[in-house]
């Protein structure tokens, strides 16, 4: 009996434990959001109202923050500040389903601070919107939000899912990949490769002309960048096991070259 009070307990305690870690990476993530969108957005709004900043200096304000954000709270959320990147983790089973809904009101959450706080503040008009439309055809659009969101979610999976990979140059390589995304995909679509991105300005300003291509462009794209990356991951060992012997090709050439006879 007394050894069932002390297992119940123990489950209790570790129940809770769980509760508190899981709320602790809720809060980074609206953090971590709201700072995102409050550079990232903030940076297109100033350059609208004041013209100070340039296409190329928004393009590195989103790259940087996102650097920064990602080696503030990576160690404690994962740093997805995304919905279609929590939705890829999951549905290739590298996130738990029952954390997805938190998440995502979590970063929605941030975005939607975020906005409201740049719309106060900036006292943002209707021409100044530092959301996203499409500058062409929606379906254009669409196209440019998918690849550019499939080329985010396979950098992210191969710096943040590969133990292959060099992990403390994940923030780099995310960040980067974000700068040279909006540099080309800014003029088209506005580059957001993350529903939160749109969805929380179009909230604040009442404008969602659209929104759809940044809600299915997204999730898609880092659905099918997830796919890929997974698909040409042929190992799980680490590179100093792979090397460890000599060259790994010659091993897999070698083993080809056998069941061949």
């Amino acid at each position: 009996m007394r050894s069932l009070v002390h297992n119940f307990i123990k489950l209790v305690l570790k129940s809770d434990l769980c509760q508190i870690y899981t709320s602790f990476q809720v809060i980074a993530e609206t953090i971590g959001t709201y700072f995102l969108i409050f550079i990232g957005c903030g940076s297109v709004a100033v350059d609208k109202i004041y013209g100070s900043l340039t296409f190329p200096g928004v393009s590195v304000a989103w790259g940087l923050i996102i650097m920064v954000m990602v080696y503030s709270v990576g160690h404690i959320s994962g740093a997805h500040l995304n919905p279609a990147v929590t939705i890829t983790f999951a549905l290739f089973r590298q996130f738990p389903w029952k954390q997805v809904p938190m998440y995502v009101f979590a970063q929605l959450v941030g975005s939607i601070l975020a906005s409201g706080t740049l719309y106060v503040l900036l006292g943002v008009k209707s021409e100044a919107f530092f959301g996203t439309l499409p500058a062409g055809s929606d379906i254009q659009s669409f196209i440019i939000e998918f690849i550019m969101s499939f080329l985010l979610m396979f950098v992210i999976s191969g710096v943040a899912t590969d133990n292959r990979a060099i992990g403390e140059l994940a923030g780099i390589a995310i960040g980067m990949t974000i700068l040279i995304s909006v540099l080309v995909a800014g003029p088209i679509s506005g580059a957001s490769m993350n529903p939160v991105r749109s969805l929380g300005p179009a909230i604040v300003m009442h404008k969602y002309k659209s929104i759809w291509v940044y809600i299915c462009g997204p999730i898609m794209g880092t659905a099918a960048g997830g796919f890929t990356y997974n698909l040409i991951r042929f190992t799980e060992k680490p590179l100093r096991e792979l090397t460890r012997s000599g060259s790994f090709l010659k091993s897999l050439s070698r083993k080809a070259s056998t069941s061949v006879r």
